[in-house]
């Protein structure tokens, strides 16, 4: 196991590299440079010298790269041109919230989907099955802005049951003490994210459930909790734990529309307004940050594999 997990911690540490290589680009394909983008269009030729000068843009590209890849090493994203602040001080104080709004729909979403995709694949093609199917497709179909438009007219408008914003404030702990503002946005990720993987849980429980060791634990007489829970079980979760580390993109993603549609502080929303205003530093600071998620998570999902399968661990 150990030697599984050096040699993916290795391969990880090669995309890593890889992605700085590719943000680092982004940053130098900006028409007219960083310079441009910051000046604005009217700024003169002195100017635009000044700052590549002030910045370093005037070295060498490999000597930039060397400079970018230490201020990474010391924790420097760079420095947003709109908010004058350290993209890293921007990103610690955000990101938290982020991961707070779409770690716990995605946690959500897995503990309704195992289940219910277990009760789908023990109940195939009956009328739970079929009911299950239709509204995991529906949600699955669903984009993000408009089922959290539909929470917001039934849930808030209508009912006013919930706010129809986010809660407000620059620090997590702001954000926690209006848990009711909360329920609207985890909603409508964890609706969105269970959706595809109550679709896979179903499928591979069904696989599963037709495997020769099922029918072997059956003829021994086992209990069917026994068959689902001890054998079965463990084995259908192997799709799901690749799925999830796998999902992680289209989670960040989902929630960077929900963060705008609900204004919720986090970094999505961040994210959208630096798109607005052109402010590169922080969106390449921010896909960086959400490459490492997505690679830690590909990592994680390596390990669990290795974990519910002992068989991928020695090959």
């Amino acid at each position: 196991m150990t030697g599984f997990f050096i040699r993916r911690l290795g391969q990880s540490i090669i995309v890593i590299i890889g992605v700085t290589i590719i943000a680092f680009f982004l940053l130098h394909l900006i028409p007219g440079g960083p310079a441009r983008a910051l000046l604005g269009p009217r700024a003169t030729a002195v100017q635009i010298k000044q700052f590549n000068i002030a910045n370093g843009y005037n070295k060498p590209f490999w000597v930039q790269y060397f400079d970018y890849i230490v201020q990474l090493l010391h924790g420097n994203l760079g420095r947003s041109f709109k908010l004058n602040q350290s993209v890293t001080s921007i990103l610690s104080n955000e990101m938290p919230k982020t991961i707070l709004l779409v770690g716990t729909s995605t946690l959500l979403s897995i503990v309704i989907a195992i289940p219910i995709g277990v009760i789908q694949a023990v109940k195939r093609n009956k009328v739970v099955d079929y009911v299950g199917t239709g509204a995991s497709f529906f949600l699955y179909a669903m984009p993000t802005f408009w089922a959290g438009q539909l929470l917001i007219l039934l849930l808030a408008e209508k009912v006013h049951l919930f706010p129809a914003e986010a809660p407000q404030g620059s620090t997590i702990t702001q954000v926690l003490s209006q848990p009711n503002a909360l329920v609207l946005p985890i909603l409508t990720l964890t609706l969105i994210t269970y959706a595809a993987y109550s679709r896979y849980m179903r499928s591979s429980a069904i696989e599963a459930l037709a495997q020769d060791w099922i029918r072997t634990a059956k003829a021994k007489g086992l209990s069917s909790r026994v068959i689902l829970f001890k054998h079965m079980l463990r084995n259908a979760l192997i799709p799901i734990a690749t799925l999830v580390g796998l999902s992680i993109p289209g989670i960040f993603t989902n929630g960077l529309v929900a963060e705008q549609v609900f204004n919720y502080p986090g970094t999505g929303l961040d994210f959208y307004n630096a798109a607005v205003q052109q402010d590169y530093p922080l969106l390449l600071g921010t896909i960086l940050v959400i490459a490492l998620f997505t690679i830690l998570g590909n990592l994680f999902a390596d390990l669990a594999y290795a974990v519910l399968d002992p068989r991928v661990r020695y090959r």
